[in-house]
């Protein structure tokens, strides 16, 4: 299953590599990293349907925000699940982010765990169906 990663902070890319590491290893999960909202559809707009079935993205980067990025997604690829980072717990962000569609709310630092809980979640769904 594909994930994309979408965070203006470049090391977040070495860090969810390291945290999936036996998960990319055994071929359950194959993580692929934008750094602009931008760019972040660019990749889900090269292949039709987009191969990509999850989104987690950062709310606060330069340019297109992590909320605009989500409603595009949601728009376009109303499949594909979108789950919110931020360095912040605010109400706002957060009750902004789940009325727009995303499927969780992650704080920094993200509790890997929790987060492993839902993709492996989906990966049994997928499994199954």
């Amino acid at each position: 299953m594909k994930f994309l990663v979408v965070d203006d902070e470049k090391d977040v890319e070495m860090l969810f590599r390291q945290k999936f590491r036996k998960e990319i290893r055994s071929g359950d999960v194959e993580l692929e990293f934008a750094f602009s909202g931008k760019q972040a559809l660019e990749i889900l707009n090269s292949t039709e349907p987009p191969d990509v079935v999850y989104v987690f993205s950062d709310i606060n980067m330069p340019g297109m925000t992590g909320i605009e990025l989500l409603e595009k997604v949601k728009t376009n690829h109303p499949n594909i699940h979108v789950s919110m980072i931020s360095a912040y717990g605010d109400d706002e962000n957060y009750n902004k982010a789940i009325k727009s569609g995303a499927k969780e709310f992650f704080t920094k630092p993200i509790d890997f765990n929790t987060l492993k809980e839902e993709i492996f979640q989906m990966i049994l769904k997928k499994k199954e169906g």
